[in-house]
């Protein structure tokens, strides 16, 4: 006689159902896994640093000037221009020369690099009347404090 056989048949059956139910409750807690909330990663590579702030010390328009007459035969006209005077731009007056003067160049563009530090300013490069060099010389831009 087994344990099961000591009880009714409708006790058997309660108590059968009541050992299957407890079988499935087991066996689907053993299943359950908790819900983890997925959320995307967002990989973004780091903003570039802000560019540097750049301070052009801006050649001032060219000033007009009446030459008047040569003083004399063979002079020629070198026209007044800017130049950078160490700390500001300095109107350099045209003037009568007795030998040729060609037409000032254009401008030559130049890449500005990096500021040395916050309170540099860009001073362009610009032509220049060099008498002992020949004529027109080009001085570069620099970086001025």
């Amino acid at each position: 006689m087994t344990f099961t056989d000591r009880f009714p048949p409708a006790a058997r059956r309660a108590l059968a159902g009541g050992l299957a139910l407890a079988a499935v409750a087991a066996g689907l807690s053993a299943c359950v896994t908790p819900v983890v909330e997925e959320r995307p990663v967002i990989v973004r590579p780091p903003p570039p640093p802000p560019a540097p702030h750049v301070v052009v010390r801006a050649m001032p328009a060219p000033v007009h000037e009446d030459r008047g007459n040569p003083p004399g035969p063979g002079f020629n006209w070198v026209p007044g221009h800017w130049r950078w005077a160490g700390n500001d731009w300095l109107w350099q007056h045209g003037q009568w020369v007795r030998q040729p003067v060609p037409p000032m160049p254009p401008v030559i563009i130049e890449q500005i690099g990096l500021p040395p530090s916050p309170q540099h300013v860009w001073v362009p490069g610009h032509w220049v009347w060099r008498p002992e060099a020949g004529g027109w010389a080009w001085v570069r831009g620099t970086w001025y404090r």
